[in-house]
């Protein structure tokens, strides 16, 4: 159905009548409000009415009366007169927010980009400043740090929280204790951080400096000289060897290469990894040396620096020529930085420099990247600070705010201010600090390494990954894979079949131009290409063979070879044929594993130029085919042409290759094409149908005269042009299908089979062509076999994006492809529908997506969903992206070190995501889940036992244990049991992976909730009631011995409670209890004046008899079995009754 809604008759007849209704109504209302909004709304869009149309859910909306629209403007202007209530409904923030922006525009003006007058090496003559060519990927300068640091820490309620009580004890009147019981926690966390972030920062520099210090030739009058690249200015004329970066975005003026072209890899900017061809300007290059560029009075006139790597303009001028010469200049005469030179040495005039280059614009700022686990606890302490202030009221108010009450309360807030623990902090970053240990010493994932410490937990909550394609899922290697002739298919393992019928038919042709005849050579061909005789098989395989060796636009380059002096000639005159050094070079790497494997069956492509090419056949005699014209392939046209004259025999042929879709109607009718195009996408290969036709001289020359005219025409030149070649594209002899592969990664399906049934919805972003996309996300079984596939129209204006999204809108589980542009023109109307119709796709396939759009991409997933998204890639072009989404990974691959540089995680194989998610994910999260409301627990247990005792003397405001052994119980006592919870699991790494469902458990975040966080205060409430009113109770007559009792007690809980945490034991674990309870005993003995009560000048020392009877052992032992034994029968029934779903597994 969809697919039969004409886009623009509905469009404009819908219009039109919207258009009428309106005037009609406006006429009608008369001088009222509407009327004098009349104009604006006859000048607008004639899609402008769209604006109120709901996107529809049925069918029958689009045959529905647009009768109820003329009631709309009038409900819109209705709509807008609340200007109050706007304000409180969220108005006041939008107005502080502007006001804020507002402010920081002003504060950091930024200088506006402007167009320029780039005369050729005279920098001086520039006349605005413009700035240093020198990369900078530092978060913060020498004087920002500190400052920028502290913020990043005190920006969260908990640091803030302990700075104020640490502050506070400043002061006599609420001096609790001694300060280094709060300072010394304080600045141990501190000192961590600033520490982690200045080697951080140090890592950065060096690398920065590293780049900006590397040198290049700068031209000026008096020779060559060396320049760091952060030195090079605007104006300056730069020389670039081949293999050499280019520094900044130059324009081409010349080149050491003959035709005056020359390659350049752009895999840096656009992630494309087919060389691009540069054209350098006419006017130098054709001037006898390098140092006329000097002698010239010239300048370059560049638009304003801009996002779009695709598009450039500008003008050539030289002045001191009669008449001045002027030349266009466009994106083929330029060269941007971060691309790099493939052939040749260029030289070049830089037109923009540092933050101004086209790869700087296209790169967006790190940003600090903060968990959610991290967001999670940071609104638990919120609640645990309510609850200490709660308390604390309580207690004020039950002592009856008697004296100077205030006081009262602020040391009630410090005596129950460990509720908020600030080991909470230090566990945590340590835990952190040893998942990514952990991670970097995994052997099955060798080469990974952890950039961003401090978010390692966020591996465990991914819902959304974002991917790349070129290097990331493929390895960018293409291999012929499939030859197809419609009666007879050859695949890999019969490609000698194949190389023996060429030997064959060119020693047939060899023998028969050698042998008496020399006329029946071409007569005998001419009669084998016309199609009324039935072929053999060998004189079919030739054809196609010969096809697809001339059908191209590769070039064969020779590395020039290092000898004697005296040697090159010879070099030069035999190098043409030797096989070892020739490399070949073209837009794509799909034509590049055509011609080699033409070679690899004996027709090889030995020299190539503007007007002919040379083939060598088996037998080692050379072809020569002179090239008559050539049609280049464009995304509209999905083909290419050549027009070529066999030099031995006159023959001119017309050869074309394409797409399947474009072919299908220019070659002859057949029975097979179409169905064998199919099974080849299904088995991922990428398709061309090659076909040729025999010309006669006199068709050729019709062709060509008509040809010429139409390139010269000035109106309609490109329709006039396409209709003359289409005139030739008529009935054309179908030759052969061929079946080409970019070779996946190794072990990619598996892995994102995994992925997807961890439920990980995926979404591939990528720079490629539309069909190459949809067929990788095939091979690569992104998209099931049983899945359709929506390919989402080009569309350019609202309304055709308006029908376009509803056709996809009555389509269910099905897979979306769209590319960048119609992307683009949806977001600009239809942000909230596109996102919300594609997140309930199964998987979305982004292609001709710039860098910029990737991260954009992303964050609108992040706002739009508000789950966590991952994204992945290995160029510099997939930089941006992995700095937005939430989890940034880089693969270190073909295409350098950009993306692993920048990244959060770096891995070497794209396999290495599903242990790195499954297992560590997994790990770190449920691990830091356990350590977060375990650290808290052991902060509320000892609050509780404050509270009881306050309460129990008169609600004094006295603290129970003294500050030593306060410090001891965070550290000494428990801190080992504790934090040896970062090596607990719950599930065996190879049964995480076996089972990737499991994963879908932790997205849900249970493992950190209000739910488990209450259950936890609960229990904490429970043990400290116990454990204090236990040790009141049973000591009625030695009271003084109620802080060992109770404080032994407290130890023993904890470390009881630790084992009932743990779910898999390790052997540290259980050194740690132990490790523990042998510290505590030895305290007990060694440091007994701490245990009295009060200060020591009560005179309240415990003796080491007492710990020794049997009745103090007895006593502590039932006290703490009370406050354990319960939750240990709780959790026994809650694994018989409820276990969860990981339990079944290990069982």
């Amino acid at each position: 159905m969809a697919d039969q809604i004409p886009l623009y008759p509905v469009r404009s007849a819908a219009a039109a009548a919207a258009s009428q209704r309106r005037a009609a109504y406006y006429s009608a209302a008369g001088p009222g409000p509407g009327a004098d909004r009349r104009g604006r709304y006859q000048l607008e869009d004639e899609s402008a009415h769209l604006d109120e149309m709901p996107l529809m859910m049925s069918e029958e909306g689009f045959e529905n009366d647009e009768s109820d629209y003329h009631t709309l403007p009038r409900a819109r202007l209705t709509r807008r007169k609340r200007g109050l209530e706007w304000f409180v409904c969220g108005g006041w923030k939008f107005l502080c927010t502007s006001c804020c922006d507002w402010l920081i525009n002003v504060c950091q003006r930024k200088k506006e980009l402007k167009a320029r007058t780039v005369w050729l090496g005279c920098p001086e003559k520039c006349e605005e400043k413009h700035p240093r060519n020198s990369i900078k990927n530092q978060k913060y300068n020498v004087f920002t740090f500190i400052p920028g640091v502290l913020y990043e820490q005190f920006k969260f309620f908990l640091n803030l929280y302990f700075l104020v009580v640490s502050c506070s004890q400043f002061v006599p009147a609420l001096k609790i204790g001694y300060l280094y019981t709060y300072w010394a926690p304080l600045g141990f966390v501190l000192a961590v951080t600033i520490a982690r972030e200045a080697i951080d920062e140090f890592r950065r520099f060096q690398r920065d400096k590293e780049m900006n210090s590397q040198l290049y030739s700068k031209l000026t009058v008096r020779g060559k000289v060396q320049v760091k690249s952060s030195d090079i200015q605007v104006g300056d004329l730069i020389i670039v060897e081949k293999n050499q970066r280019i520094p900044s975005d130059m324009v081409f003026l010349r080149t050491s290469e003959k035709a005056g072209s020359c390659f350049i890899r752009t895999d840096q900017l656009d992630g494309e990894t087919d060389w691009k061809l540069k054209v350098a300007v006419s006017c130098t290059q054709r001037l006898p040396a390098l140092g006329d560029l000097f002698s010239i009075s010239a300048y370059v006139y560049a638009q304003k620096p801009q996002l779009d790597i695709h598009s450039f303009e500008g003008t050539f001028t030289r002045e001191d020529s009669d008449p001045p010469i002027h030349e266009s200049l466009s994106i083929e005469n330029t060269l941007w930085a971060s691309t790099i030179v493939a052939s040749g040495t260029v030289i070049g005039v830089v037109i923009y420099t540092g933050k101004e280059t086209r790869s700087v614009m296209n790169t967006s700022n790190p940003k600090n990247k903060v968990g959610l686990l991290d967001l999670e606890l940071n609104q638990l302490t919120k609640a645990l600070f309510l609850a200490l202030v709660v308390l604390s009221v309580v207690m004020v108010t039950l002592q009856g705010f008697a004296g100077p009450w205030y006081r009262n309360l602020f040391r009630f807030l410090l005596l129950f201010s460990y509720i908020i623990p600030i080991s909470l902090r230090v566990n945590l970053d340590m835990g952190k600090a040893a998942y990514g240990w952990m991670i970097m010493k995994d052997e099955n994932i060798p080469g990974t390494v952890v950039r961003t410490s401090t978010i390692p937990e966020e591996l465990g909550r991914l819902v959304y990954l974002l991917t790349d394609k070129t290097g990331t899922l493929t390895q960018n290697e293409m291999v012929f894979k499939r030859l197809h002739l419609g009666t007879v298919s050859y695949g890999t393992d019969t490609m000698d079949e194949i190389q023996s019928h060429v030997f064959n038919s060119y020693l047939q042709v060899h023998s028969q131009a050698s042998g008496h005849n020399p006329s029946s050579a071409p007569l005998r061909r001419s009669q084998s290409s016309t199609p009324k005789v039935k072929k053999s098989v060998s004189s079919r395989i030739h054809e196609a063979v010969k096809a697809i060796a001339l059908c191209h636009n590769v070039t064969p380059v020779y590395e020039a070879r290092t000898g004697v002096t005296g040697e090159t000639e010879f070099a030069e005159a035999d190098q043409d044929f030797s096989d070892e050094n020739r490399t070949y070079q073209a837009s794509s790497p799909d034509e590049v594993a055509l011609v080699r494997w033409t070679e690899s069956v004996g027709l090889t492509l030995v020299s190539r130029d503007l007007a002919s090419m040379q083939l060598k056949t088996p037998s080692g005699q050379v072809l020569t085919y002179c090239i008559l014209q050539m049609f280049p392939f464009t995304s509209e046209s999905k083909r290419m042409g050549i027009i070529v004259r066999d030099e031995s025999t006159a023959e001119i042929t017309f050869y074309m290759k394409g797409a399947d879709v474009a072919m299908s109607t220019i070659v002859q009718y057949n029975d097979w094409l179409e169905e064998e195009c199919g099974n080849m996408a299904r088995e991922g290969l990428r398709t061309l149908v090659v076909a040729k036709r025999t010309l006669t001289e006199e068709q050729y020359q019709d062709f060509e005269s008509r040809y010429s005219q139409a390139k010269l025409s000035i109106h309609d030149r490109t329709l006039k042009v396409a209709a003359v070649v289409e005139s030739l594209e008529r009935e054309m002899e179908l030759l052969c299908l061929t079946g080409v592969e970019d070779q996946l990664q190794a072990d990619v399906r598996p892995t994102l089979e995994m992925l997807r049934n961890a439920g990980i919805k995926i979404w591939m972003l990528t720079g490629d062509k539309l069909e190459t996309a949809t067929c990788i996300a095939k091979s690569s079984h992104l998209v099931s076999r049983t899945q359709d596939i929506h390919i989402f129209r080009p569309v350019t204006s609202r309304g055709e994006a308006h029908l376009e999204l509803n056709a996809f809108r009555r389509k269910h589980d099905c897979a979306l492809v769209i590319s960048g542009d119609s992307l683009e023109v949806c977001l600009r109307y239809y942000e909230h529908e596109l996102v919300e119709l594609a997140c309930q796709c199964p998987a979305v396939v982004c292609c001709r997506c710039s860098p910029t759009q990737k991260a954009h991409i992303v964050t609108l997933l992040r706002q739009h969903t508000r789950k966590r998204t991952c994204a992945i890639g290995d160029g510099g072009n997939d930089v941006s992206m992995i700095q937005a989404a939430d989890c940034g990974i880089g693969i270190e691959g073909k295409e350098g070190k950009q993306a692993s540089l920048a990244a959060d995680f770096s891995i070497t194989q794209f396999r290495h995501i599903g242990r790195l998610l499954m297992v560590h994910g997994r790990n770190s999260y449920k691990r830091s889940a356990a350590l977060g409301q375990f650290v808290m627990h052991r902060g509320l247990i000892i609050s509780t036992m404050q509270a009881v005792f306050s309460s129990v003397f008169y609600f004094a405001s006295v603290p129970l244990y003294q500050g030593f052994l306060m410090v001891g119980y965070a550290t000494i006592y428990t801190m080992f049991p504790v934090f040896s919870l970062v090596l607990d699991q719950d599930v065996k790494p190879e049964m995480a992976i076996l089972y990737p469902e499991l994963y879908k458990d932790l997205t849900k975040g249970r493992s950190l909730s209000f739910k488990t966080f209450l259950i936890w205060v609960l229990i904490s409430i429970y043990q400290g009631g116990i454990l204090m009113y236990g040790a009141l109770v049973l000591f009625e007559a030695e009271f003084v011995h109620v802080v060992a009792i109770s404080f032994t007690a407290l130890i023993l809980t904890e470390l009881l409670m630790v084992a009932l945490t743990i779910r898999t034991w390790h052997w540290l674990m259980v050194v740690a209890e132990f490790l523990s309870l042998g510290c505590y005993v030895a305290s007990l003995a060694f440091l007994n004046e701490y245990f009295g009560i009060g200060r020591v000048s009560f005179g309240a020392f415990l003796d080491v008899a007492f710990i020794t009877t049997v009745t103090f052992l007895w006593k502590v032992s039932a006290i703490t079995v009370v406050s354990c034994l319960p939750l240990y029968v709780l959790k026994y029934l809650k694994r018989k009754l409820s276990p969860p779903s990981y339990s079944k597994l290990s069982s």
